[in-house]
């Protein structure tokens, strides 16, 4: 079966568990820094996904650890039967896609906006009631200041992103510029 398949279905099943047992938020939460911290540790990511490597006993003392505290008794019980399924190298993308359904769910979407300088407070309520407008969701916006874009914005959100950067406006005018040149030769 193709793997994406898989992922989703046990997004979806911990999705509709959650919201039976009201606890949601916390899973949420933790299944989010669980991917991120797999995400960002190879030697973490290698060994939750080792079939015979590492036993399950010893990979769910990993996961605990990387999350500085207990984990939520629904996050655990669906992480086991992963690992009873043999499906522990589908952990972080399912993680990934259960926290973006699970928000959904609730109306909440995820977007990213990045910027040269600190946006003000004002800029931010105006994209939040733009997405607002448009979705009919709430936005959840993680501001990044990169000076590399010398000025304007990159926002991204779901399968859309905007880049009205300087940097890239100058990288097209550069690609325009060589474009021409080939044609004068």
């Amino acid at each position: 079966m193709n793997t994406s398949i898989v992922r989703l279905r046990y997004a979806e099943a911990l999705t509709k568990y959650v919201h039976e047992t009201g606890r949601g938020e916390a899973v949420c939460a933790q299944a989010e820094r669980l991917a991120r911290v797999i995400g960002e540790v190879p030697d973490l990511s290698r060994m939750v996904a080792a079939k015979d490597v590492v036993s399950d006993a010893e990979k769910m003392k990993l996961l605990r650890a990387a999350l500085d505290g207990p984990m939520e008794t629904d996050l655990e019980r669906f992480i086991r039967l992963m690992m009873a399924n043999g499906r522990t190298d589908l952990l972080p993308l399912t993680l990934r896609d259960f926290v973006d359904r699970y928000r959904r769910s609730i109306g909440i979407r995820k977007a990213s906006l990045k910027v040269a300088v600190p946006p003000p407070d004002s800029l931010l309520e105006r994209l939040k009631a733009l997405v607002r407008e448009r979705t009919g969701c709430e936005a959840q916006i993680d501001v990044e200041v990169d000076p590399s874009l010398i000025g304007g914005f990159v926002f991204d959100i779901d399968d859309a992103m905007i880049d009205k950067s300087v940097s890239r406006q100058l990288e097209l005018i550069r690609l325009q510029f060589i474009e021409k040149n080939r044609r004068i030769v």
